[in-house]
């Protein structure tokens, strides 16, 4: 989290050095909203960071099924049928590159 984020949390906290007039309480209110703000930001970067992380793993997945099920293709038929298989292959293939 950048500086400018903290310092616009501190500002929504009403978060200041000077608090001379509040109470110990109000301050412990202030203190406690703006360490709310500050956990409820770093939830949400660990949140993208983890979605995205989740979403490549997916994606690595996908092409490794992908990949094992073209090659049991390629090694389904033997002869005069292997052509098909070969077809059915690269076309397994192709998915992944569109």
């Amino acid at each position: 989290m950048t500086q400018d984020e903290i310092i616009e949390m501190a500002i929504k906290a009403e978060l200041n050095l000077y608090v001379h007039d509040l109470t110990e309480k109000q301050y412990i209110e202030v203190i406690g909203t703006f360490a709310k703000l500050v956990a409820d930001k770093e939830r949400e970067r660990l949140t993208d960071a983890a979605m995205k992380a989740a979403e490549k793993a997916v994606d690595v997945a996908i092409a490794l099924e992908r990949e094992a099920c073209a090659k049991v293709a390629d090694e389904y038929a033997e002869g005069p049928e292997r052509n098909y298989s070969e077809i059915i292959a690269d076309k397994i293939r192709a998915r992944g590159q569109a």
